[in-house]
């Protein structure tokens, strides 16, 4: 959802334009060496300074930062993840598909679809804690009992059952 600048105090934007100035070149060019391309990296590097446009619990104020290149590395380096994730993931599909017979290959379209779908879900898990998250994915990926997921994370029982029924609820909300 678009946030409009002018629901920024008039002090708020010229902080983020100011650390725009200061650091977006060089935040880009940290990105492109790490991207090898430089659309990408100008994607990602937007999408660091949204997060103070469209700030969320944990994002920090721009006149709360002591280090705001450490804070904005850290900030690219989670986005960096994301994007290297949802690669590996549709990789994975795409040499899935390559291996299939020809008449159960999907055609473009359904490709597209099924691209989409996975990349709703891995937006859905990342909005779960990291351990919640591992939870959820040890019962429907590896089809562990809660008792068996526990044990493996030195977690409780109805601890894996709160991370389970959070990762449902958004289920639910997804299909919605």
């Amino acid at each position: 959802m678009p946030v409009a600048l002018s629901s920024f105090n008039t002090s708020e934007h010229k902080s983020v334009e100011q650390l725009y100035r200061d650091h977006h070149g060089w935040l880009q060019s940290l990105l492109q060496r790490k991207l090898g391309d430089v659309q990408h990296a100008a994607d990602l590097a937007h999408d660091v300074f949204m997060a103070f446009i469209r700030p969320s619990k944990d994002t920090a104020t721009v006149e709360g930062l002591r280090e705001p290149r450490a804070y904005l590395r850290t900030v690219a380096h989670g986005l960096l993840v994301d994007h290297f994730r949802r690669q590996t993931l549709e990789r994975a599909y795409l040499e899935a598909l390559a291996h299939q017979p020809e008449p159960l290959a999907c055609s473009p379209e359904e490709r597209l679809m099924v691209l989409q779908a996975l990349q709703r879900i891995d937006q859905m898990l990342d909005a779960l804690g990291s351990r919640a998250r591992e939870v959820f994915l040890l019962s429907q990926l590896e089809h562990l009992t809660y008792d068996e997921i526990a044990r493996r994370m030195n977690v409780s029982v109805r601890t894996v059952k709160r991370d389970m029924q959070a990762g449902f609820a958004l289920c639910i909300a997804a299909m919605i």
